[in-house]
């Protein structure tokens, strides 16, 4: 079951990865020939960054809340 957990983390940790490699492209002037400005380049890895990070955050809170360590604070308004 861990094993799963840990393949369905990778993606989006990869692709958080590939954000932040972009920002700093961006930054430093080197662009990828795909995107038409730096300024695109930067938000498209803006988006890769939050987009992974909170695919992340929210598979984390979601097993807390499974297993009740989230000690009421996040708790499940269903």
């Amino acid at each position: 079951m861990r094993l799963i957990a840990l393949l369905i983390l990778i993606l989006p940790g990869m692709a958080a990865t590939f954000g932040i490699k972009l920002m700093r492209d961006a930054f430093f002037g080197d662009f990828y020939p795909l995107f038409f400005h730096v300024g695109i380049q930067f938000a498209a890895g803006l988006i890769l960054l939050l987009g992974g990070l909170a695919f992340i955050g929210g598979f984390i809170l979601f097993r807390d809340r499974k297993r009740n360590l989230t000690k009421g604070k996040y708790k499940n308004n269903r």
